[in-house]
């Protein structure tokens, strides 16, 4: 869908046009769907949260400026919710603490020499699933900074809009983010290394990236 098309639905749909609105959610359903299942890890949290997602939108569509795009707006709502959602967690499994400590220049030169985005590199399904361990891990302020920008692709700016954070605080939780998933799946690679040489496993496919 275009902008300009977006902007003639969002418009129909400020005059009360449900039909208009349908459609916005035709366009823009998989994507919430797709968020709220990175942030929740459920499928039924996810159904749920794009459910109240538009019964929310729907209800505030009026106070939609159009100053960003009306996925944005969704995603900033979507978010918010998931963020309340996940609040009542309180098995976390990492504190901010360690994430601060993950951030110290003498660690990261220790780490492998992997590119700007670890999640690109996991093609295995049993790396895929340490990753989306690892990730549930963080803390949610940091797992949605992560989630928007490292995996969805959001620019800095609009993740810092959607979360109603300055840049900077993006930038450094994102890093934080990236830093801690790198220890922790060095750390994993690292174990088989020793188990291989442990216990003589000659398959080199299976480490292979």
């Amino acid at each position: 869908m275009g902008y300009a098309e977006e902007k003639q639905l969002v418009e129909k749909a400020k005059s009360g046009d449900i039909k208009a609105f349908e459609q916005l959610i035709k366009a823009t359903s998989s994507k919430i769907y797709n968020l709220g299942l990175k942030l929740l890890r459920n499928k039924e949290d996810a159904a749920d949260l794009m459910q109240e997602t538009y019964i929310k939108a729907y209800e505030h569509i009026g106070s939609f400026k159009g100053n960003s795009a009306f996925s944005t707006w969704l995603y900033r709502i979507a978010t918010n919710l998931a963020l309340m959602k996940m609040r009542k967690d309180k098995n976390k499994k990492v504190t901010v603490e360690q994430l601060k400590e993950a951030s110290n220049p003498s660690m990261a030169r220790e780490m492998p020499d992997w590119t700007h985005n670890p999640a690109y590199h996991f093609r295995k399904q049993e790396l895929k699933d340490l990753l989306n361990n690892a990730i549930d891990s963080l803390p949610r302020k940091y797992k949605s900074v992560f989630v928007l920008h490292d995996i969805e692709g959001f620019p800095i700016a609009e993740v810092a809009d959607m979360l109603s954070l300055s840049e900077p605080a993006v930038k450094t939780r994102s890093h934080r983010s990236r830093l801690y998933l790198r220890e922790k799946l060095s750390e994993h690679l690292q174990n088989k290394e020793k188990y291989k040489n442990l216990t003589g496993i000659k398959n080199r496919n299976y480490y292979e990236m």
